[in-house]
């Protein structure tokens, strides 16, 4: 799947006033998966666990677009650090893309930043925090391979911090 393809979805959904922005680890390698593509079958583990913990409800799949659009007005938008598709990166590679994450969160201007999955928290907090952007404290694993009830927990905990509410926003 090209960069090209991923920007474009992304685009679609970017609010134009980034409330709450949420940094994974990397897109998908498989190329029909990613968090803005409208219909992906399975494995969208990132999205039904966000809109869950977000909503409290799991997202109807036939709805995606419309789930998708509701968190765009609703302030929330998602970047990775890696930019690219990459298996298993290590913690080295993720730290040699935080100064370019820097500068896209710098342009993107939310109010408040989530990290989700620990590799991402490791490689980048700190250096989030010490350029003073506006960073959760708060070690979120991704929601996949039993840490789903997890991943629930400390992200309902990190949206708490941030005082965001989906349902005020939609």
């Amino acid at each position: 799947m090209s960069i090209d393809k991923r920007k474009l979805a992304a685009a679609r959904y970017q609010p134009t006033n980034v409330r709450l922005l949420l940094i994974a680890e990397a897109p998908p390698c498989t190329a029909d998966r990613y968090f803005f593509f409208d219909e992906v079958d399975q494995h969208d583990w990132l999205f039904r666990y966000v809109w869950e913990g977000l909503t409290g409800a799991k997202p109807d799949r036939s709805k995606k677009a419309e789930h998708l659009c509701m968190l765009r007005d609703s302030g929330m938008f998602i970047i990775d650090l890696h930019e690219d598709s990459i298996a298993a990166p290590s913690l080295r590679v993720l730290e040699q893309n935080v100064p370019g994450l820097l500068d896209r969160c710098k342009v993107i201007d939310p109010h408040h930043i989530i990290l989700i999955k620990s590799s991402v928290y490791d490689a980048a907090f700190d250096a989030l925090a010490k350029a003073g952007l506006p960073v959760i404290d708060q070690r979120i694993p991704f929601p996949s391979s039993g840490q789903q009830r997890k991943f629930l927990e400390t992200f309902r905990k990190a949206i708490a911090i941030a005082g965001f509410a989906l349902a005020d926003r939609i």
